[in-house]
């Protein structure tokens, strides 16, 4: 049985955007796998506390994130990479 998983910092998607999320990436998988396999194929979305994730050892939250989707800044700069 195919599993996806995706992590991702809480509260970046909404409950709809995760819907969409797992309707599509099992439309992807069933793409490559072929659609006898869309019964069995598993989609996680694992909410990860913001300030639980990092990046190049820098903290990541939902500001920085939110700063990015936004366009305000870079991701470089988001994540204080050099």
């Amino acid at each position: 049985m195919p599993l996806v998983t995706v992590k991702g910092i809480e509260g970046v998607f909404t409950p709809e955007q995760k819907r969409q999320l797992i309707k599509r990436l099992t439309d992807v998988m069933v793409e490559f796998e072929g659609e006898r396999l869309r019964p069995i194929t598993w989609v996680i979305i694992e909410d990860v506390k913001p300030g639980d994730w990092g990046i190049g050892g820098n903290a990541l939250g939902l500001d920085e994130v939110r700063a990015v989707q936004s366009g305000a800044v870079a991701v470089t700069d988001a994540i204080g990479a050099t």
